[in-house]
């Protein structure tokens, strides 16, 4: 019998401990595809922070370092820049990249950095206990938040592709979702294609992931997904934010 399926070389033959429901999985899966589809794993350096995305480095097979909450592209800046034949690319969440990093993230991407951010957005800090987070949407109920997000008190969830998008030196942002199995194949190819980009040094690119956190938002995982495809979409509507890749050619 014909093979069709197997794990890829770059994640570790263990157990995810996330979530039931939870897309960090899937998400890191599909990454990890790509490097191998790419032959990129004995070469790559991956940055984690704090958050539920702090367990990347138990799961990839490559090397992994972590950085302080929010800094991955500061460090991850660093290391491309006094290793520039490696591939370099950080993996955070919404709270990291969007709240405590959002410095750190403009100022990268402001300066043309030649990586790539995997930037998974559910809305919420998963791993403290689900508070508000600044991709929470309007309404929404979160632990600190129990009457819904209130712009006049919170403010508006923050859209970081559009934000990133008015900066001269971005060159590939995408907004995607793994909340079903055609949207997980366009994020995969949406991840590949990022991933080209810094091999073919054309500077920063950013693929902003929509993934389930049924903990968080207090549902089963596939209320979960509806809520994706009927609420959070409205609000993060997906496709590709900037493309500058062929200009860049």
């Amino acid at each position: 019998m014909k093979k069709l399926l197997s794990r890829p070389k770059s994640l570790k033959d263990v157990v995810f401990s996330y979530c039931p429901g939870c897309g960090h999985g899937i998400i890191q899966r599909i990454v990890a595809e790509s490097i191998d589809d790419l032959d990129l794993r004995e070469k790559t350096i991956a940055v984690a922070p704090v958050g539920c995305a702090v367990f990347a480095y138990d799961y990839f097979n490559f090397d992994v370092t972590e950085a302080p909450h929010g800094r991955p592209p500061a460090v991850a800046t660093g290391i491309k820049r006094t290793n520039p034949d490696k591939f370099v690319f950080t993996y955070q969440g919404d709270g990291d990249i969007a709240a405590i990093g959002i410095a750190e993230t403009i100022h990268a991407a402001n300066r043309g950095e030649n990586i790539t951010i995997i930037f998974v957005n559910n809305a919420n800090y998963g791993m403290t206990g689900g508070q508000m987070a600044p991709t929470s949407l309007i309404g929404q109920v979160t632990e600190t938040t129990p009457f819904g997000r209130d712009p006049k008190n919170d403010g508006y969830p923050i859209k970081l592709c559009e934000l990133l998008s008015k900066l001269e030196a971005t060159v590939y942002l995408e907004r995607v979702s793994v909340h079903n199995p055609q949207n997980i194949m366009n994020a995969k190819r949406a991840i590949r294609k990022a991933f080209q980009c810094q091999i073919d040094q054309k500077g920063f690119s950013l693929i902003e992931i929509i993934s389930n956190c049924p903990i968080g938002w207090s549902m089963t995982p596939l209320a979960s997904m509806k809520w994706i495809e009927e609420v959070f979409l409205k609000s993060f509507p997906l496709g590709v934010i900037k493309d500058k890749t062929q200009l860049n050619a």
